[in-house]
């Protein structure tokens, strides 16, 4: 019985991928490679390179490798563009999650694990955000994926299913182990941006908006390592194996670093004092956004191992060196 990974070649995905190979699991992969980069799937993976949205695809998939558990992944995700996008955005994270849930519930599938995000909160007026806080986004993207929660929700209430919803802060790092990092070419993470800008692979970085009321100026962020939130998958699957139930959880480690300290933290561990440029606010960033976790690690026990922004610094820098040397992820099974 193997889990299906949508998404699974790309940057959360891919680190999912591992974690689940790490502990023995059986994984198969769906991307359709829009995004995602294939050497980040592990060789002896099978990866099948597709869209969500096709019901026969998913159904022959399920089938053929004995699917009884989902990861879903596969969305967009950048802010500003679904902005530009919505409908874009709907169709990618709304429309073709109602396809994957119709195909997977037909085809038998139990169990449901679902990326979500912070976005769904949009500007709360709350410091620390805990699960109850009433959903209200204020872009697309977090109205997409809200959407697509309330499908799983009302699929799960009709249909038996299990399910883990992960709304996730903001994600940065890289693999320990060097096997996994944030590979896709138009990545906006800010952590990654500015990696490159201080590896000379950018001319200079941008700070969209410095008059926010946050204490320097500049949009504050909860900051989760990739390894940690990968484990945060497996431990939410693992629970809903031994005990089922229907959960929310924060992602995020309860603490905000604003991206003025983003940028010092970057410039101090790099060594390199990087051009940076103040530009104006772009559309749909909310001024904070810090996570209460206390849900996860209660219900989960989830104890994060990376929850440190130099380390994650130091890691999205080494994964960048990588990249900038040509090479290509390593494709090791664990």
């Amino acid at each position: 019985m193997a889990v299906l990974v949508t998404g699974g070649a790309g940057y959360i995905g891919a680190h999912a991928v591992l974690a689940l190979l790490d502990a023995g699991e059986a994984v198969v992969v769906l991307d359709d490679l829009s995004t995602g980069v294939r050497p980040m799937v592990p060789e002896g993976v099978p990866l099948v390179v597709g869209d969500v949205a096709n019901s026969a695809l998913v159904t022959r998939v399920v089938g053929e490798h004995g699917v009884k558990e989902v990861m879903h992944f596969a969305a967009k995700i950048v802010v500003p563009e679904s902005v530009a996008d919505p409908l874009g955005y709907y169709d990618a994270n709304t429309m073709k999650t109602r396809a994957l849930l119709a195909a997977a519930l037909a085809a038998g599938v139990e169990r449901f694990v679902f990326s979500s995000t912070a976005a769904v909160y949009g500007e709360p007026d709350l410091a620390i955000i805990d699960e109850d806080a009433p959903p209200a986004p204020i872009n697309p993207y977090g109205r997409s994926k809200l959407m697509s929660e309330w499908m799983i929700r009302d699929a799960a209430a009709a249909h038996g299913l299990d399910y883990a919803i992960l709304r996730y802060f903001n994600v940065a790092g890289a693999d320990p182990k060097g096997r996994a990092g944030q590979s896709a070419t138009n990545a906006t993470h800010l952590i990654k941006v500015a990696s490159q800008a201080a590896l000379g692979l950018r001319p200079a970085l941008s700070i969209y908006g410095t008059d926010y009321a946050t204490p320097d100026g500049t949009c504050l962020r909860d900051y989760i390592q990739v390894t940690d939130l990968a484990d945060a998958h497996l431990a939410a699957l693992r629970n809903l194996r031994e005990r089922g139930g229907r959960h929310t959880f924060n992602c995020g480690y309860g603490r905000g670093a604003s991206v003025r300290e983003v940028v010092e933290t970057v410039k101090r561990i790099s060594g390199i004092d990087f051009p940076v440029a103040e530009a104006p606010r772009r559309a749909g960033d909310p001024a904070a956004l810090v996570a209460d976790a206390t849900r996860i690690r209660e219900t989960l026990a989830w104890e994060p191992r990376f929850a440190d922004l130099d380390t994650i610094v130091a890691q999205a820098l080494a994964w960048e060196r990588r990249l900038g040397n040509g090479a290509e992820p390593v494709r090791a099974t664990g």
